[in-house]
């Protein structure tokens, strides 16, 4: 059985994301297991450029490593390739990832900023669609908007999927979650705040939602 391991928003807590993946690995059965990271790397907390440089060299041990584009880092693409998309973005945590290149823009590696620019929007297997935000249901998957994807925000209690597809997805933030429906799943517990990391582990096999959770425990911001 092969399995399908989601990670959802980092936020720059390099802490998680390492206790993560190498508890990830203790449950993997080898057998060419994939690690969906749903975006969001950057921002809030302190490690935006430990949490990059981790995963572009791809995370081994035989894994498939597919990352996905958040809003924040593709604000943060903006902001480095526009100076006028600045203030927007220091005033929505990018001060914080700036910080971790020691407060310069000119710091950050070319290669960073190539890496989240070329991010995925969405990644779909056999019953499952892997996305940061959401997805319009009412329009085909070749002409979603970036702008759904990266910021769309479900209405409470909403539980369909994508057509067939179960829908895997953060960005929405709900401590006490993960949030679980018919049709899809939240798994944003706002780590950079809470210190707690809940990734998904999904049968790819089977249909429908996580068949387990790994949720990582660390400290709250500010402690």
């Amino acid at each position: 059985m092969s399995q399908t391991f989601v990670i959802p928003d980092i936020h720059g807590r390099l802490d998680l994301l390492d206790h993560g993946l190498a508890e990830i690995a203790a449950r993997s059965n080898g057998e060419k297991d994939t690690i969906v990271a749903i975006g969001d790397y950057v921002d809030k907390g302190p490690s935006s450029n430990g949490v990059i440089e981790r995963l572009l060299p791809g995370v081994g041990r035989g894994f498939a490593l597919v990352t996905l584009k958040g809003n924040h880092d593709a604000m943060m693409v903006d902001a480095l390739r526009e100076a006028s998309k600045m203030a927007d973005w220091l005033g929505k945590g990018g001060d914080t990832a700036l910080a971790s290149y020691g407060g310069d823009p000119a710091q950050v590696p070319q290669s960073h900023i190539d890496w989240l620019g070329r991010l995925r929007l969405f990644h779909v297997d056999a019953y499952r669609l892997y996305v940061h935000a959401g997805i319009d249901p009412e329009i085909p998957l070749d002409r979603q908007s970036e702008k759904t994807l990266l910021w769309k925000r479900y209405p409470k209690g909403y539980s369909e999927g994508f057509g067939n597809l179960h829908v895997v997805h953060g960005h929405d933030n709900c401590p006490d979650g993960p949030l679980l429906y018919e049709g899809r799943t939240n798994l944003d517990t706002l780590a950079w705040r809470t210190g707690r990391l809940t990734i998904g582990v999904f049968d790819d096999e089977k249909p429908g939602g996580p068949i387990d959770f790994i949720v990582i425990k660390g400290a709250p911001a500010g402690r």
